[in-house]
């Protein structure tokens, strides 16, 4: 018999009329908020490997090899569970075998993806699983299928899993790692509708069965394979892809969707100035994500009702235009307040279709687009976005409560959309933890809370806010943004109240 606890919340925007109700139920259910959820993106793109984890050998910083371990002990910190790598659009012109053995006879090659740069190849296989052993997560690698071969695909697994005498095998031991990686994660292909070779549908389902019968699965390395999935709305692709490529074939299948501030990807808006009224239309596109899941989640239940197929949302994030005087091919974006509620909103959808969404990457983890970290030269800062993914890796690999919510408007120009937003989980301890996005510029929200049979004696809590939607951490200025404790939340009895202040994010925990 399943034992059900409910806590009843009940909110309303102060100097405002709106109310709304929202239940958390606790389950005696198998629904676990996947750790990969919080995982994170690294392509050969502008400065996120080279200047980003990949410097210089002079730099002055502290590092192994050439990684930079400031950046490492950061993302350690909030303990990023996955990387995904060499791309994107960089992974489908990307030949694993010049990225091995010594780096002067590395060949060169122009990245013409991304700012038409010269590629040198020192950051290559081994660097990357050197720094994901360091960052103490799994390596995701995304295999070249738009101008690769399924020979080269089949080899880069054989190559870094099997432990035989094969030629293969036996490279790598020469390269210098005697026992085999064991990488389980693998993308076949990306965006195989677009940069990785402007696929139909179709084409692509076939081409996914070719490279997956060759994808072997070594000993104690089961291959967790994963398709190159829809590009926002095209549900056509995830309903083609799961009608004709075997549900057991396939560990996960992607969605790629990106926040653009004005809707329009050849002006896409400042990461840095923008007005109430471009805030919240980027937030109306934040929210989208929402509709994207449940539609993409309804179409892969019709072929696997049992939900054996993740959906993998492997790039997501806000994209806006480049930084002034940087080279536009670098996507090197400012990381403001906004950016951090748009991370916050993200994470609660993904964490409340836990059922479905297993595994998720932010695009990307340092100096390119959405990034956790800046660096400049020796300097390095944590964004508002990283603050959210320390404030929420208590999520991880969580309990799954159900939350439902019936929130109070945030209405512009007489438009309107849900001004809170939330997710919770219970960890193993049975600590319980409550993440809250107001994103409403003006009006604080009061929550009361009534607790049915949970036992809990205190509650604690933190947020992250500012002062202006716009703020940012600066090189001059690195600390601006950052999570302070949240004394808005106090025990009433057997209730809890919180309010939760404009254009803020809340984690409360209750024990």
């Amino acid at each position: 018999m399943r034992r059900i606890l409910f806590l009843v919340l009940t909110c309303f925007q102060l100097n405002a009329f709106a109310q709304s109700n929202a239940s958390i139920s606790i389950s005696n259910t198998d629904l676990v908020i996947s750790r990969h959820i919080y995982g994170q993106f690294a392509e050969h793109l502008g400065r996120g490997i080279y200047d980003g984890f990949w410097v210089d050998k002079n730099l002055p910083v502290q590092k192994q090899d050439r990684i930079r371990l400031d950046v490492v002990n950061a993302l350690k910190k909030i303990k990023i569970p996955n990387l995904r790598w060499p791309g994107g659009c960089f992974a489908d012109e990307y030949h694993w075998r010049d990225g091995i053995g010594p780096r002067t006879q590395r060949p060169k090659m122009v990245n013409t993806n991304w700012g038409g740069v010269t590629e040198d190849n020192s950051f290559g296989t081994h660097e990357f699983l050197a720094l994901c052993k360091l960052l103490g997560c799994e390596p995701y690698i995304a295999g070249n299928v738009g101008s690769g071969t399924v020979e080269e695909m089949s080899k880069w697994i054989e190559y870094l899993n099997s432990n035989s005498s094969s030629t293969i095998a036996q490279l790598r031991k020469q390269n210098g790692h005697s026992e085999p990686y064991k990488v389980s994660f693998w993308g076949v292909g990306n965006e195989s509708w677009g940069c990785g070779g402007e696929m139909t549908a179709n084409f692509y389902a076939d081409q996914y069965r070719r490279y997956a019968a060759y994808a072997r699965n070594y000993p104690g390395t089961p291959l967790k394979k994963i398709a190159s999935g829809a590009n926002s709305d095209d549900y056509n692709w995830t309903e083609v892809c799961m009608k004709n490529i075997p549900n057991h074939t396939m560990w996960g299948l992607s969605l790629h969707y990106y926040t653009l501030p004005t809707g329009n990807w050849n002006k896409k808006g400042s990461a840095t100035s923008f007005s109430e009224k471009e805030y919240f239309n980027t937030m109306v596109n934040c929210l989208k994500m929402e509709e994207l899941v449940t539609k993409h989640s309804a179409i892969m239940d019709k072929y696997d009702p049992n939900k054996k197929v993740a959906l993998v949302v492997d790039e997501w994030g806000i994209w806006t235009d480049p930084e002034p005087n940087t080279n536009p091919g670098f996507l090197y974006q400012q990381n403001s307040l906004r950016d951090a509620l748009i991370a916050a909103t993200t994470l609660n959808i993904f964490n409340n279709h836990c059922d479905r969404v297993k595994m998720a990457e932010l695009a990307q983890t340092v100096n390119v687009l959405q990034a956790l970290i800046l660096t400049d030269k020796t300097k390095m800062l944590l964004t508002p976005t990283y603050h959210i993914f320390d404030m929420y890796k208590v999520h991880q690999d969580a309990k799954y409560l159900a939350v439902k919510l019936q929130a109070p408007d945030y209405n512009v120009d007489g438009k309107s959309i849900p001004a809170v937003n939330v997710s919770a989980s219970q960890d193993a301890t049975g600590k319980i933890h409550i993440s809250l996005v107001n994103l409403d510029l003006n009006k604080s929200v009061s929550v009361s809370t009534q607790l049915k049979q949970i036992q809990w004696a205190a509650v604690s809590g933190q947020i992250l806010t500012s002062a202006n939607i716009t703020d940012i951490n600066t090189f001059q200025q690195p600390s601006k943004l950052q999570i302070h404790n949240f004394t808005g939340a106090k025990k009433d009895g057997d209730n809890l109240s919180v309010t939760i202040p404009p254009k803020s994010v809340v984690m409360l925990e209750l024990k």
